[in-house]
């Protein structure tokens, strides 16, 4: 990953070929000619209860978006499916929405075709895939003694994600093919709310799934699952999370878009700044009006103190991260185009799409610069970023078709 950050010039980003977001809002100062003022003062944001909505709910609760202008109008939402129907109906200004999401509506995948926007990232990390208890007390606990246990012990598997374009799909897949299981012809995957989650397992619906915290370690509290493997196992620092809405409404309200996101990025280094922070924040979110879990539940794992369910307990370098100086929140265009050519690999994407124009059209780097500007935030140097994949694979952005196609397994 880059660390070398600064807050760039226009020339520099221009370089970069990373300012040519559709808005057109790129300029020589701060803001684009005209009144700062925000167009749009009361912006509703859906999220879904996950400990990962933190930043957008603190932003709220601590008043960082009167610091800007706006008033952050929260709204619960019962499904991914609901957040992506009330974005592109406008219900919605924006939202806690997952990555793929976007990206699969952007490309007319799994529902009507619209220009979406990912106006910054939200957190880095912090998902994990479970095992139900019977899969593990039969020897399944991770990949290499699931895919041996799926041998030996023929018969229908069935694993769970939240939404079929998302990340916690992508990571599921990712997972299971690196252990040479076949998500598309070994197992039956299906979609469940992450709510639902331990509910469903509890009672027998699905043999594993992959979701966002605190679901994974509720599984384990109740005594239904057990964490086989975190995402950051399959992709340190992986994006996950976006604050996210329409290409329509960040052209229609530029002031406000960069006055919600300045909003969120000072909440989220709010978050990160330290330990009593992080559990005033596990304790705001944990109440019922957002997540509505115990605070034990959330506050473990942001702090990186792992548990397996079977005595196993560690502490993660790589647990979920909201600023970690600003590298979390910066809208790669490598991280929007993975999306794309995992939509490909899976069959989701029938056709070849234009990996770089997609991500550029999508990934709002000059609304996000202008923005970090205003919250002292610095950017990276390159819109593309490279890492390492659980089964040593390396993506840095500059060849989608080519590493889609280099999968074993695939559609």
């Amino acid at each position: 990953m880059t660390t070398d950050r600064t807050i760039p010039t226009r020339r520099t980003l221009l370089k970069a070929g990373a300012a040519v977001s559709l808005t057109g809002l790129v300029s020589g100062g701060v803001f684009a000619a005209g009144s700062d003022k925000p167009e749009k003062e009361d912006i509703k944001i859906g999220f879904i209860p996950l400990t990962d909505c933190a930043s957008v709910v603190m932003a709220s609760v601590l008043g960082f978006d009167k610091k800007y202008g706006i008033r952050i109008v929260l709204s619960k939402e019962s499904s991914w499916a609901s957040v992506r129907d009330k974005l592109v109906n406008g219900e919605l200004d924006a939202a806690h929405v997952l990555y793929g999401l976007l990206y699969g509506v952007q490309m007319g995948v799994g529902g009507a075709r619209k220009d979406m926007a990912v106006l910054m990232n939200l957190n880095h990390n912090g998902q994990a895939i479970t095992l139900s208890k019977k899969v593990a007390d039969k020897g399944g606990v991770d990949g290499a003694s699931l895919a041996r246990l799926m041998q030996t012990d023929k018969r229908d598997y069935s694993f769970a994600q939240t939404f079929p374009t998302g990340t916690h799909a992508m990571w599921l897949y990712y997972w299971l093919a690196t252990y040479g299981i076949n998500p598309l012809k070994d197992a039956k995957v299906i979609t469940v709310p992450p709510p639902q989650m331990v509910a469903n397992m509890r009672v027998g619906n699905m043999d594993g799934f992959c979701v966002g915290e605190p679901w994974n370690h509720r599984a384990i509290v109740d005594g239904v699952g057990i964490t086989a493997a975190t995402t950051q196992d399959i992709w340190k620092d992986h994006p996950e999370k976006t604050l996210g809405t329409t290409l329509e409404w960040a052209k229609k309200y530029p002031n406000s878009a960069r006055a919600l996101i300045a909003a969120v990025l000072e909440a989220s280094k709010w978050i990160d700044a330290g330990l009593v922070n992080k559990s005033r924040m596990a304790a705001t979110i944990a109440d019922k009006a957002y997540v509505n879990t115990s605070v034990d539940v959330i506050n473990q794992r942001i702090l990186g103190r792992y548990q397996n369910g079977m005595g196993k307990t560690w502490d993660d370098p790589n647990y979920m991260k909201f600023y970690n100086d600003g590298a979390v929140n910066y809208p790669y265009l490598s991280d929007g185009m993975w999306f794309l050519t995992q939509h490909k690999r899976w069959g989701l994407l029938k056709t070849e799409p234009d990996y770089l124009a997609t991500a550029t059209s999508v990934n709002q780097i000059g609304l996000y610069t202008e923005a970090a500007a205003m919250a002292k935030v610095s950017v990276p140097t390159s819109p593309l970023r490279t890492v390492k994949m659980l089964d040593g694979t390396v993506w840095d952005g500059k060849h989608p078709q080519a590493y889609a196609d280099s999968f074993k397994i695939k559609a």
